[in-house]
């Protein structure tokens, strides 16, 4: 038989296995991803001594990012429901750059977007960042992010340190919206 053929052969017998195994990995992916051992939330807050719009403003100011946020340092990308940001964030000692889709956006209330590492279902992370009134001069940050996938029960320490940067941006957010007002 030909060269050609014998990989030919090969290729026709090793494709389909791949494929079904591929197909296979993602339906377990999304299956698991309904249940408690795949799935961890992460909420943080912080109290801000400053407007809804102040906050807001600077939330959405990713330009500066990089000047003030120990957490996510940039962000490109159109800001707008259904739109991809591309993200650069520090979680401990490791950086990590991935591209969610915006969910919502409500100024002065609300931003929340849905990330993937690779395809549904492996490590998923919806992402949200929501401003309370409290009264005259005073708002409530909360932070949070919902992470669900075949991964997520093997990533106790990437996520412990996420935790740990959401109070760190907090922090730094507060501190300059409220030396801005």
């Amino acid at each position: 038989m030909p060269r050609g053929g014998r990989i030919s052969k090969f290729f026709n017998r090793i494709i389909p296995g791949i494929l079904s195994f591929i197909a296979i990995l993602y339906a377990a992916a999304l299956i698991a991803s309904c249940t408690s051992i795949t799935r961890r939330a992460l909420q943080t807050e912080v109290i801000i001594y400053s407007s809804a719009a102040r906050v807001w403003k600077e939330l959405t100011d990713f330009r500066a990012y990089p000047q003030w946020n120990p957490f996510i340092r940039k962000v490109t990308g159109v800001v707008g429901e259904g739109e991809r940001l591309k993200i650069q964030m520090h979680a401990g000692n490791r950086t990590m750059t991935f591209r969610p889709v915006i969910l919502a956006i409500k100024p002065e209330r609300e931003l929340r977007w849905l990330g993937h590492l690779l395809i549904p279902g492996i490590f998923d992370g919806e992402h949200s960042f929501v401003i309370e009134p409290l009264g005259e001069g005073r708002v409530r940050l909360v932070q949070s992010e919902t992470f669900n996938g075949l991964l997520v029960q093997f990533s106790g320490p990437l996520l412990d340190d996420t935790e740990r940067s959401f109070n760190l941006m907090n922090l730094a957010l507060k501190e300059r919206v409220e030396q801005a007002s």
